[in-house]
């Protein structure tokens, strides 16, 4: 998926593209990708109302934004998938695994504990896939 960089997003696609790099890196890219021979136009609305649009207002930092989805996804408890995504969001834009955490375990009060049971194994998987990646040395 090559949009040309441009310093200042004119569309809601670049300005989502761009957002869902920062906010996702390669798991949103990913998840845009896997939708290009099933669902295209779909891959498109996700990249422009989510990112292009909510995820671009002003009023909430990004960190604050992926507390919310990780406690919606969570209390959702059917969305583990998207729920990891978010996980490793969270932690790219400056949550801890601490706050992540107790996220979740709040969750158990408003969703149940099978939510947030089913959040904390997304949670532990995600936890050990990032401590698995190559660190750099430099």
């Amino acid at each position: 998926m090559t949009v040309p960089e441009s310093p200042i997003p004119t569309s809601r696609y670049e300005r989502g593209l761009n957002r869902l790099r920062e906010i996702d890196g390669d798991a949103g890219e990913a998840v845009i990708a896997s939708l290009a021979d099933i669902a295209p136009d779909f891959a498109r609305y996700v990249i422009e109302f989510p990112f292009g649009d909510i995820y671009s207002r002003p009023g909430l930092d990004l960190k604050s934004r992926e507390i919310a989805v990780v406690a919606a996804l969570t209390a959702l408890g059917n969305a583990a998938p998207q729920l990891k995504v978010h996980i490793g969001a969270a932690l790219n834009v400056g949550c801890t695994r601490e706050e992540i955490v107790e996220v979740i375990m709040q969750m158990a009060v408003y969703a149940g504990f099978p939510a947030a049971l089913n959040g904390l194994f997304a949670a532990r998987d995600v936890f050990a896939s990032r401590d698995a990646e190559p660190r750099d040395t430099v």
